[in-house]
């Protein structure tokens, strides 16, 4: 069984992608152009989501390290174990 932490990364990933891929498809049927190709705002859409996919995934991720970190797992920073070693 997979752990908690495991479980929450793979599904908080999940979600991120199916959410660019359901944005992308609308994006695809709502800008095609009569013979069937992407318009030109279309595109611009695209790029848009795909630079607003990857800023979710750095908030995401940032937030996942954030929560999913415990002080008894040892990655506190260098400074602060040697603080506490001094001690």
């Amino acid at each position: 069984m997979l752990e908690r932490e495991r479980l929450i990364e793979i599904a908080v990933a999940v979600t991120s992608v199916l959410l660019m891929l359901g944005t992308m498809i609308v994006i695809g049927s709502e800008y095609r152009t009569a013979d069937g190709t992407l318009s030109p705002e279309g595109g611009e859409m695209l790029v848009g989501v795909i630079i607003g996919f990857i800023f979710l995934l750095t908030a995401v991720g940032i937030g996942l390290a954030y929560l999913l970190n415990d002080p008894e797992d040892g990655l506190e920073g260098e400074d602060e174990m040697e603080t506490k070693n001094a001690a």
